[in-house]
């Protein structure tokens, strides 16, 4: 081939145009050349690395890219202005993101799909997103994790574990026997009481103390079932009587019994009053003293007419009795 200006040329205009599909494509394809799509902007708090011309993806498939990256008018947010192929279906309650593939990756806006039912979103409307987590503050923190991790190790070195675990060996390597004797003593309880002997192996073991356990709970459960009932009718006799039912509820209640018993009373003191002023058979008895003294006298005449009965007949029992107390 000859080395000619017309070949040149040819090889030149051949690389421009290959170079030139290389950007039409990688900026969206030859839809976005000639205008066809359609915009939607979103607004971060921070965009990261993403820059101009990153992909838009929904799914992982990629739908369009970003066209213009500036900071919001509103203040305190970054604009994303995003190219989308004409036939990509974003909802109104779609989100974007911005994310990275792998950690050295390259960032891209995911959009999700949404809803079925939800509306279609227009020409250059605003869309929803979702801050992910800043990857230099995600490895910063890692650093600072791997720093503590670092100075934890270093503390631990040879010299500072003997210091910390020395004085425990020696305590240790005294008290050797001693600690023995009690493994030893632990061991023989543990195979007592896996034998079933002694009080704790009984009472893990031994059936009688499970059954007289479950008896116990039984006739606690039959008790309490009967005060319940007792409680119950404790309760229900208590109602009775604040409704007046029943003897009880009637010397509670009836105010009749309360009237009359007060009027016994009030008789009661009359009489008693009488007979205190002599008045009537019982108080001239309690308070005459000529009664008094015939009675004394009938009494000790009847007194000696009874010391004679041992010394009188039958016959002249009547006659002795007769003439005693006449």
């Amino acid at each position: 081939m000859k080395n000619t200006l017309e070949t040149r040329l040819g090889m030149f205009v051949a690389v421009v145009m290959a170079a030139a599909f290389l950007i039409i494509e990688t900026l969206g394809g030859w839809g976005d050349l000639f205008g066809s799509g359609r915009h939607l902007r979103a607004q971060f708090d921070t965009v990261q690395d993403l820059k101009v011309g990153d992909t838009v993806k929904m799914a992982g498939v990629p739908i369009g890219h970003v066209e213009k990256i500036a900071l919001a008018a509103a203040g305190g947010k970054v604009e994303v202005r995003m190219k989308l192929n004409k036939d990509v279906p974003v909802h109104t309650d779609s989100k974007g993101a911005i994310k990275f593939t792998g950690l050295m990756g390259q960032y891209y806006v995911d959009i999700s799909f949404g809803t079925v039912s939800s509306p279609l979103m227009d020409e250059d409307q605003l869309l929803a997103t979702t801050e992910q987590p800043d990857l230099s503050a995600l490895m910063a923190k890692l650093d600072d994790v791997a720093t503590g991790v670092q100075n934890l190790t270093k503390s631990f070195s040879g010299d500072k574990i003997d210091n910390i675990l020395g004085p425990f060996t020696q305590f240790m390597r005294d008290n050797n026997p001693r600690i023995s004797a009690i493994l030893a003593n632990l061991q023989a309880v543990s195979t007592e009481v896996s034998q079933g002997k002694g009080t704790v192996g009984k009472l893990v073991y031994d059936e009688a103390l499970y059954n007289s356990a479950y008896a116990s709970l039984s006739n606690l459960q039959e008790t309490a079932t009967e005060i319940k009932a007792t409680v119950a009718q404790a309760r229900t006799m208590v109602d009775q009587i604040n409704a007046g039912q029943g003897t009880v509820g009637k010397l509670v209640k009836d105010d009749t019994l309360y009237v009359e018993t007060t009027a016994a009373m009030k008789n009661i003191r009359e009489i008693t009053g009488k007979v205190n002023q002599g008045q009537g058979s019982i108080g001239k008895i309690v308070n005459d003293q000529e009664f008094y003294n015939n009675a004394k006298v009938t009494l000790q005449k009847l007194d000696k007419a009874t010391e004679s009965l041992e010394d009188t007949g039958p016959l002249s029992l009547f006659g002795t009795l007769v003439s005693t107390l006449l």
